[in-house]
């Protein structure tokens, strides 16, 4: 098959969303299939990428990691006119996503949408809006870009309820980001820890991701503090960039532990795996994620995860098997539970590795692959028995007005709930 995916956001950034559009398209490929994306340009992208179409694009709208492609007209049907695509795949309900529901209904193929985000969560960088309203009018734009959709991927199973639930009616399957179990089970712990000048002996408190508001650091290092301050051989290693970075040294700096802290900054390559061998308990506070892949790089590496309940969060860490799942944010809850991990037996120590690793199999960038390619085969057999031999302009013309309009229709029912919302508060 011919892949066609589109996004908003790529490297050089490195989040969730970025990495899991990366490993898709090496597994597609790895299958046999060809993969094409088209994204905006960026500072400090790659210079070379294999299967990479940059556009120019408005970088970085309204402080967010999101761009906006600058239309250049024709310039993506006579790209799509060449690659001949049999799926389209967008991973954002906007900008991108507009223009792939164009490309999709102009060549008739398949049009699939991953819900890679809760938009929601983003909405302080992305609308200069009361929360409430901003957070309505995301939900909305995304639901009803989604029912436009043939197809859509929720990351997991409590993603995919959440959409059901907010209206979505297009089909909409568990389709996780996997992992490379084999490049995360061979880390080399000795290697960082002699870097990083961290004790044999010491009990290792991780933390690797973005270091971004909505991931809820404060909180989070606030309890490992808590547990640090109690725990004499533990401490603190956070891998990851952003505006979160000296927030973390603060607080640790206050509390008088900050010499048992070591903020890696961004990891790549082997460190990566590094890191996260180095850990003996990998913390996680976020409620804004849709599957955190991190949790499962850590658990592929052996590590089991303390974490506060979310969506996404739930459908991987199982409380007492493979770490524990706290139900709400409590600072005295969460150090208590690290405590708890830090103080197993060895053979409890054994049960809860063996699980961890069992979770992480389940997850296995083979299997995940292995889902989408078999929906996306289904999708694009129907489409062909399905689709309309007829090559005439005005045909063309018809179906380029239909998809204008729906796109129009998915903006403007969207932006009446915002108004809605906007004079309900005023």
């Amino acid at each position: 098959m011919n892949i066609l995916m589109m996004s908003n956001t790529y490297t050089p950034l490195a989040g969730g969303l970025e990495r899991s559009i990366k490993s898709f398209a090496v597994a597609y490929r790895k299958r046999g299939h060809r993969v094409l994306l088209i994204a905006p340009a960026f500072d400090h992208m790659p210079r070379r990428e294999l299967g990479v179409l940059r556009v120019a694009s408005i970088p970085r709208i309204g402080g967010s990691a999101f761009s906006a492609r600058l239309p250049i007209p024709g310039l993506l049907s006579h790209v799509s006119n060449i690659f001949q695509p049999d799926i389209i795949h967008a991973h954002h309900p906007f900008l991108m996503g507009d223009t792939a529901l164009r490309i999709a209904s102009l060549r008739q193929v398949p049009l699939v949408f991953t819900h890679h985000v809760l938009f929601e969560q983003y909405t302080r960088c992305l609308l200069p809006l009361r929360t409430n309203v901003a957070q309505k009018f995301v939900i909305d734009l995304a639901t009803e870009f989604a029912n436009l959709c043939d197809q859509v991927f929720a990351p997991s199973q409590s993603v995919a309820d959440l959409l059901q639930k907010r209206g979505v009616t297009a089909p909409v399957d568990v389709v996780p980001t996997g992992v490379d179990l084999a490049r995360f089970r061979g880390g080399n712990c000795a290697r960082l820890r002699k870097a990083a000048g961290i004790p044999a002996d010491a009990f290792v408190v991780g933390h690797l991701g973005r270091l971004a508001p909505e991931k809820n650091l404060r909180f989070l290092a606030t309890a490992v503090v808590s547990f640090l301050r109690e725990e004499p051989r533990g401490w603190f290693v956070v891998g990851g960039q952003g505006p979160g970075e000296a927030m973390i040294q603060k607080v640790c700096q206050k509390a008088g532990v900050d010499g048992r802290l070591r903020m890696l900054g961004e990891l790549q390559g082997h460190w990566l795996a590094d890191a996260y061998h180095l850990m003996d308990v990998f913390v996680f506070a976020s409620q804004s994620e849709t599957q955190g892949l991190v949790l499962v790089e850590a658990m592929s590496a052996g590590v089991p995860v303390v974490a506060v309940d979310a969506p996404g969060v739930r459908d991987v860490v199982i409380d007492g098997y493979n770490g524990r799942l706290l139900p709400r944010e409590n600072t005295q809850q969460f150090a208590a539970a690290l405590h708890g991990i830090s103080s197993l037996t060895a053979g409890e120590r054994d049960a809860m590795h063996r699980n961890v690793s069992s979770t992480a199999k389940q997850l296995s960038m083979t299997l995940c692959a292995e889902r989408a390619l078999k929906i996306f085969a289904t999708l694009s057999n129907g489409s062909r028995k399905m689709r309309i031999k007829d090559a005439r302009r005005w045909a063309r013309v018809k179906r380029s007005l239909h998809t204008e309009m729906l796109i129009l229709k998915k903006t403007v029912h969207a932006t009446r709930v915002l108004i809605e919302e906007a004079c309900a508060h005023a």
